[in-house]
């Protein structure tokens, strides 16, 4: 049988080749003997389906719950007794991601190779966070790999939970709106034609919003798909430029002046920093190197900044609290006070992580109360929209029956 195959090198080359052998088994017998560690065998004539595959594993990603479940898993087997590279290639027949596949049998390979595990996850930043890598070092070098596994673990999972419970406070105005552009659009399209035609029977004079609605309705419903088309282009635009890093300073600047709004991301970037601090400090990395990678794990450039600034103030030997106590607008004032309690105390890593706490609680409630904040206001925009549409179309209505009086 002829088969197709990926392997490593001793000095860490990719090789890639075709070679013909009795199974996949003889082959990477075959392949080990002569230095090389086989990553991936795959047969001639399954090569169009394997490509199609690997086509699609290009599209796939590894999602916060599957890093999550990998490390508790992790963690555990190797309390159990379980070494390294043993329980990487059990989780590595557990996954279902084709990408999470193959980057753990990247990662067993190098750690096989004589690697250490954070250097091999290092090789996939996309994936695996530098707090996720330096945690990882900090176990190693410390001997308790299992331990740091747990609390990285423990911090993702956090961190996870917090982002979902934003975004599930978010998608009933999300639906909400979405559902009403698109009834609008059908309004337009089939009820205002209707509407407009009697107008023009009757001679009635139209009023200048009247005007704008039986032209927009006119163009909906000769244009209907096309419409549907230019919404979702509309939309995919705007998603692009916010997504843009041209436009994060703007957006970060707006989302930090908008009411209700703004209170949640300063406690949640708030909690972020506390907890990834906290985390790196007791997993015994330096505080310069843990205000390095936290700068990474906060998303709002403003928060990056700051902390930019707090990295520079520590290497200069300027107290780490300074820089929030300078930034009160930013991080409350009782970030700064605990930072300085903790340096005075020598418990700095406590005392974030009591800040964490806090702020990752009232996190939690405001997410919980958002849907019943918004609910008001949204009812208000769509009450507002529904009164201009009826006032317009009915307005000419008046009209006529004043002239038969």
């Amino acid at each position: 049988m002829l088969f197709i195959y990926t392997a490593k090198s001793k000095t860490g080359e990719i090789v890639e080749s075709t070679l013909e052998a009795k199974d996949r088994f003889s082959l990477a017998r075959d392949l080990r003997s002569r230095g090389f560690i086989p990553l991936s065998i795959r047969e001639k004539d399954k090569d169009f389906v394997d490509k199609f595959s690997g086509v699609s594993g290009m599209f796939s990603k590894v999602s916060a719950s599957e890093q999550i479940i990998f490390t508790k898993n992790l963690s555990g087997m190797i309390k159990a007794g379980l070494s390294l590279y043993r329980a990487l290639s059990v989780l590595k027949k557990q996954t279902k991601n084709e990408k999470f596949n193959k980057i753990l049998t990247s990662i067993s390979a190098d750690i096989n190779s004589g690697e250490t595990f954070s250097s091999a996850l290092s090789k996939f930043p996309d994936v695996f966070s530098g707090l996720f890598v330096s945690m990882a070092r900090a176990g190693e070098e410390s001997g308790n790999l299992a331990g740091a596994l747990s609390d990285i673990g423990m911090n993702l999972e956090k961190s996870n939970s917090l982002t979902k419970k934003i975004k599930g406070a978010l998608i009933y105005p999300g639906v909400i709106m979405s559902a009403m552009v698109v009834i609008g659009v059908l309004m337009f399209a089939f009820v205002v034609p209707t509407l407009a035609s009697t107008f023009k029977e009757l001679g009635v004079k139209l009023p200048m919003a009247t005007q704008i609605l039986v032209f927009l309705g006119n163009f909906f419903s000769k244009n209907l798909l096309l419409t549907f088309a230019i919404i979702f282009f509309m939309a995919f635009v705007l998603y692009s430029t916010f997504r843009a890093k041209f436009m994060a300073k703007y957006i970060d600047f707006v989302i930090l002046k908008l009411p209700i709004i703004n209170n949640l991301t300063r406690e949640l970037n708030t909690a972020r920093t506390a907890r990834t601090m906290s985390s790196l400090l007791l997993s015994g990395v330096s505080i310069t190197r843990a205000v390095e990678i936290t700068e990474d794990v906060v998303q709002n450039i403003y928060y990056k900044k700051v902390l930019e600034e707090a990295k520079t103030a520590i290497e200069k030997g300027a107290p780490f609290s300074q820089v929030f106590e300078a930034n009160p607008n930013l991080y409350p004032i009782m970030m700064s006070e605990m930072i300085q309690v903790g340096e005075e105390t020598g418990k700095l890593s406590d005392m974030l992580l009591q800040i964490a706490l806090f702020y990752e609680e009232e996190v939690e409630n405001k997410t919980k109360n958002l849907s019943t904040i918004i609910e008001p206001m949204l009812m208000i925009f769509i009450g507002a929209g529904v009164g201009f549409f009826a006032i317009s179309m009915i307005s000419p209505l008046y009209s006529i029956l004043g002239s038969i009086n």
